[in-house]
């Protein structure tokens, strides 16, 4: 799978918050090592948020995570897809064919794929929104393309446990795109003695997008929070 990369760099405090969206993970790994390195950043944290087009930043955070374990100082993940929920995935002998077949004809599209913007997106103006996203994918994922996130998810959940790092999880209660349960299956398996799990009432899946605006301050603010309360201890420790 490829990724695309959006840095986000606080001036004031002279460190980079890295958000991951939908280039490979070995050009993106040397990319943020680049610019850690570049800009003498004192602190780095990993920033996923979920749309449309970046379903799989949780995933891809994680994974950088596990490559490099102490190389960053936090992550936030917004409606983390992190693992497919199990009444999600394909019963093991049809998820044998699939993969059987992908190996013959990985660029077919068989896989169903529901209007993401109406299950995503709680406030209907914004979602009529979703209709001028160039970025977003909008056809039937590829047969191998949905290989790859089975087995990608597959392996973060057998390696939960050695997420370590300070974690801010947020998601919304009402989601059908990324289970809520799955978000709360992670709070409570991964190592980290310094993890937070927010959940939003009847909110969906785009948090920082689909949300009525007062859902999107109150996230905004929670991260920002929890940004700020790191941001103090990390220096607090260096000085």
């Amino acid at each position: 799978m490829e990724f695309s990369l959006w840095i986000i760099q606080d001036l004031v405090f002279q460190k980079v918050y890295i958000a991951i969206f939908p280039v490979s993970m070995g050009l993106l790994m040397m990319l943020l090592s680049s610019t850690a390195k570049s800009k003498k950043t004192q602190n780095s944290v990993l920033f996923q948020a979920s749309s449309l087009d970046s379903l799989w930043g949780g995933a891809v955070a994680l994974k950088m995570h596990l490559k490099q374990p102490n190389a960053w100082d936090g992550a936030i993940l917004v409606a983390p897809m992190c693992k497919i929920a199990d009444d999600m995935v394909p019963p093991k002998l049809l998820a044998q064919i699939l993969i059987g077949i992908a190996n013959v004809l990985p660029k077919l599209k068989l896989v169903p794929q529901k209007d993401l913007a109406v299950a995503a997106f709680r406030e209907s103006k914004k979602r009529g929104m979703t209709a001028y996203n160039v970025v977003a994918y909008k056809d039937k994922p590829r047969l191998r393309t949905a290989v790859e996130m089975l087995k990608t998810t597959q392996e973060i959940e057998q390696r939960l446990e050695e997420v370590s790092l300070p974690l801010l999880i947020l998601h919304g209660e009402a989601d059908i795109v990324t289970d809520p349960s799955v978000s709360k299956a992670f709070y409570e398996k991964a190592s980290s003695s310094d993890k937070k799990l927010k959940l939003y009432k009847d909110a969906y899946h785009s948090l920082l997008e689909g949300e009525p605006d007062e859902v999107i301050i109150q996230v905004l603010s929670d991260i920002i929070l929890w940004l700020d309360e790191h941001s103090l201890k990390h220096s607090s420790s260096s000085s």
